[in-house]
């Protein structure tokens, strides 16, 4: 029996489900402000829209609603990803190796540079462009490597070689 995977060459893996202490409580907040913040203002702004009669024709109301049904979906999305969200903390015997979390500085031979964090892939959005996902190529390629270890990375436009200048922890996984 062949899964439709297969048959159509699908790689359907799922998101991993690790995230960094900095990265769940920005979920954390970014719910908690939605939920006790954002969501009662619009509510008081619908509920007085609304009083005004005629809603259909009613721009404040028309709007607000539907901000207000944005918001419950990012909630709900939340309150079902938290829960199943694993906190990775760092270890000391991870020190000079490459594992979720590291800061991790790569050089081609073309001397083009790259640094970047390996995190989980609900904490690839936003305004912090120099985060991979766990689950990208790139990522799964460093992995276990060390300082000045050669990675090969498959890219649709082929393999690329890439050198391991630096491994850091900065910052990463500090308690409060």
């Amino acid at each position: 029996m062949v899964t439709i995977e297969q048959h159509f060459g699908l790689n359907l893996r799922l998101k991993t489900k690790l995230i960094t202490p900095e990265g769940y409580k920005k979920l954390y907040d970014e719910h908690d402000h939605l939920w006790m913040k954002k969501r009662p203002e619009i509510t008081k702004i619908v509920s007085w829209a609304a009083s005004l009669g005629d809603r259909s024709e009613n721009a404040d109301y028309t709007y607000n609603k539907r901000l207000l049904r944005q918001i419950d979906r990012r909630v709900r999305f939340l309150r079902k990803l938290l829960p199943e969200l694993q906190v990775v903390h760092h270890g000391a015997a991870q020190n000079g190796k490459v594992f979720f979390g590291a800061w991790v500085e790569i050089e081609n031979a073309e001397g083009e540079v790259k640094c970047f964090r390996i995190v989980g892939p609900e904490e690839i959005y936003g305004e912090d462009k120099n985060f991979i996902s766990i689950d990208s190529p790139m990522a799964r390629a460093l992995i276990r490597k060390s300082v000045d270890d050669v990675c090969i990375v498959k890219t649709p436009n082929g393999t690329k070689e890439w050198f391991i200048n630096s491994i850091e922890y900065k910052g990463a996984f500090e308690k409060e």
